[in-house]
């Protein structure tokens, strides 16, 4: 495990690492600002991973953020966007950060399976509290939430196993390291765009109003015919691990 702060030299290759992120979830405006600015402004908030042969295999992105600066209260009802906001407002003031909050875990399409995500995690965790944290935030995007888009969110981030874990893996591979479920971000990205737009994402037609399945998306995408947009709203699900 490296850090990028103290391995500069693989800024390329953490950067351009494979993904499988849904091409939609790419095109928010919000995380298109300022998600790129992370390993460039904070890159002692991104660890990676490297197989045998030296290339990257996972990465984990993190942000340090001011929970308790004025104005602010519990954690945001816009969740990943809102926190990246906050982070670099608070970077660009001087404020001083009192918690960090993970944006992503990422690992190679080759690489999964093999454990590394919870790895990731795990890193993310000692890497806050190396740099003086008690707890570490993450708005947390359940993996499997995608195959219910239709659930509410609420009911489904809140459903637990026979075991007492909670039934989605990422969930679960959070509270195995110690997190609690705080609270829902309902609104926590969002993508409005054309309908050319989407049809070019999704391969679907977007030609009926009303809500639409995409595959990938935690809830459905709002389609507007008439209008000439769609409008997807991701919720999130945030959780606190005290350290």
């Amino acid at each position: 495990m490296s850090k990028l702060s103290e391995r500069p030299d693989m800024l390329e290759r953490v950067v351009g690492m494979a993904d499988t992120w849904p091409r939609f979830t790419v095109n928010d405006p919000v995380g298109n600002a300022h998600y790129g600015r992370i390993p460039t402004e904070l890159p002692q908030y991104v660890l990676f991973a490297e197989d045998e042969r030296g290339e990257v295999v996972a990465h984990a992105y993190s942000v340090p953020v001011s929970l308790a600066a004025e104005g602010r209260g519990s954690l945001p009802a816009r969740g990943w966007d809102e926190v990246l906001v906050r982070a670099f407002a608070d970077l660009r003031r001087g404020t001083r950060p009192d918690t960090v909050s993970a944006i992503s875990i990422v690992v190679a399409p080759h690489a999964q399976g093999r454990g590394l995500s919870a790895r990731m995690l795990s890193a993310t965790r000692d890497n806050a509290r190396a740099q003086g944290f008690t707890e570490v935030v993450a708005p947390v995007r359940p993996s499997a939430k995608h195959v219910e888009p239709r659930t509410p969110i609420t009911e489904y981030a809140h459903r637990v196993r026979p075991d007492g874990l909670p039934y989605d893996p990422w969930l679960r591979v959070h509270a195995r390291a110690g997190a609690v479920i705080d609270s829902i971000a309902p609104a926590s990205m969002t993508v409005a765009a054309s309908l050319e737009e989407w049809r070019a994402w999704t391969g679907l037609p977007f030609d009926t109003e009303g809500d639409t399945d995409v595959p990938g998306a935690l809830v459905p995408v709002r389609c507007e015919p008439e209008r000439g947009y769609a409008v997807y709203v991701e919720p999130n699900v945030w959780m606190r691990h005290p350290l």
